[in-house]
C-alpha cells in the first residue's frame, strides 16, 4: 500500500503544476510577450511539478504526522485537563468580550480576539502544568478506581520490548497497579512479532501467537494505559538498538527481560525494568539448610543430578537426584544463586545426607 508521503507528492505535483501552468500564462499576458505563452506556461508548470514533489509532504503529512505523535504521546490525563483548562479559559473570555468591545477604537476590535487567544492557550497551559493534581481531584469526586488513579498520577513512560510481550508476565503485573505509567508499544516492535508469529518454525510461531494474545489482554487491561507509537529510528536496522535510542528519545524507561539489551540500554544512561528481576525480588526464598517438598521430573547435566522446579519457576538442581525420578522427595538446600538472569537452587535429599 502507498505511503501517505508517497500519495500526498502525487497529489502535489498535479496541483502545483496546475498552478503553474496558470502562473506561466498569466506572466506571459502581463509581460505583453503572447508568443512566449507556450514556453512560460511549460516552464512554470515544470517548477510548479517540481516543486510539488518536494515540498508538499512538508505542509501535508509530516506535520499531521508530528501532531498525531504528539497527541498519543501525552498522557489522557494531560489532554483531558488541557481541555478542560482550555474551555474554561474561553468562557471566562467570553465574559469579557462584551465590556471590552464598548471600549474606544481601536481597542473595541482588538481586545476581544485577543483576550479569547490569551484566555484558552493560559487555561490549557496552566490545566496541564497541574494535570496530576486535577485528575486526583476528579477521581475523589467521580470514585475513579484507586487502580486508574495510580496510572493517571503517573507520567512515566514505559518503552517495552518483544521479548517481554511473548513471555506475557507483564499482563499480570500491570493488573496489580504497580507500574504506574503509560506503556508504549513501537510499530516497529509489533513487526517483529508479527513476523516471529510467521514463522516457518513451529516454536518460533507459537512464541510470537503467545505474544499477540498476550498483547490483546493487555491494551484490554483498565489499570494501565497501553499506546501504539509510530516513532522511528529510520537510521538504525536493528530493533534493539532502535528501542534504546528510542528510549533516550523519548525519555521512557524500557521494559525487557533480555540481559545484553538491559546491560546496553543500562551503559547508555537509560532506566531500564527488568522482568527477571522483578520475578527474583517476590520469590519463595529459601536459605542452606531449609528443607521443603521436591518433585524431580529429569535429569540434570552432570551425573546423578535431578532436576525440579518450583512453583514460581526457580530450577532446583539436586545432587543424587536422579534416583528420584518422577518421584516427591524432602530436599535440603545447600546453596542459592541469584542471577539477573534468574534464580537457581542447589539441594540435596534428606536421605543423602551423610550422617555425622
Amino acid at each position: 500500500m502507498p505511503s501517505s508521503d508517497f500519495i500526498a507528492r502525487l497529489i502535489g505535483m498535479v496541483v502545483f503544476a496546475l498552478l503553474g501552468a496558470r502562473l506561466g500564462i498569466n506572466a506571459a499576458i502581463a509581460l505583453d510577450i503572447p508568443e512566449a505563452e507556450e514556453a512560460f506556461w511549460f516552464f512554470f508548470s515544470l517548477l510548479g511539478f517540481l516543486s510539488g514533489l518536494i515540498l508538499t509532504p512538508y505542509f501535508t503529512t509530516r506535520p499531521i504526522s508530528r501532531i498525531s505523535n504528539a497527541v498519543r504521546e501525552t498522557p489522557i490525563e494531560t489532554l483531558f485537563t488541557g481541555i478542560i483548562g482550555m474551555t474554561l479559559g474561553l468562557f471566562i473570555a467570553l465574559l469579557l468580550a462584551y465590556p471590552l468591545s464598548q471600549l474606544l477604537t481601536p481597542w473595541d476590535a482588538i481586545l476581544p480576539p485577543l483576550v479569547s487567544v490569551l484566555g484558552g492557550y493560559f487555561g490549557a497551559m496552566i490545566f496541564s502544568v497541574r494535570a496530576r493534581e486535577i485528575a486526583d481531584l476528579l477521581a475523589d469526586q467521580v470514585g475513579f478506581k484507586r487502580g486508574r488513579l495510580l496510572a493517571m498520577q503517573s507520567d512515566r513512560r514505559l518503552l517495552v520490548d518483544t521479548s517481554v510481550l511473548i513471555d506475557g508476565r507483564l499482563v499480570e503485573v500491570s493488573k496489580t497497579g504497580f507500574l504506574g505509567g503509560t506503556i508504549l508499544i513501537p510499530r516497529f516492535v509489533l513487526t517483529e512479532l508479527h513476523q516471529v508469529a510467521d514463522s516457518s518454525d513451529s516454536l518460533r510461531r507459537n512464541r510470537g501467537r503467545r505474544g499477540l494474545n498476550k498483547l490483546n489482554e493487555l491494551q484490554r487491561n483498565n489499570v494501565v494505559p497501553v499506546k501504539i507509537i509510530d516513532d522511528d529510528i529510520e537510521e538504525i536496522v536493528e530493533v534493539d538498538d532502535k528501542l534504546v535510542a528510542l528510549s533516550q528519545r523519548l525519555d521512557a524507561s524500557l521494559v525487557t527481560n533480555d540481559y545484553p539489551l538491559s546491560k546496553v540500554a543500562e551503559g547508555q544512561g537509560v532506566m531500564v525494568l527488568n522482568i527477571n528481576l522483578l520475578a527474583n525480588a517476590v520469590r519463595s526464598v529459601y536459605i542452606p539448610g531449609e528443607t521443603f517438598p521436591l518433585h524431580i521430573i529429569q535429569e540434570g547435566t552432570d551425573n546423578n543430578q535431578g532436576v525440579g522446579y518450583l512453583d514460581d519457576g526457580t530450577m532446583v538442581v539436586v545432587e543424587y537426584g536422579k534416583r528420584y525420578m518422577d518421584r516427591t522427595v524432602n530436599v535440603e538446600v545447600t546453596k542459592l544463586i541469584n542471577r539477573e538472569a534468574g534464580r537457581m537452587i542447589f539441594a540435596i535429599p534428606e536421605t543423602e545426607k551423610p550422617r555425622s
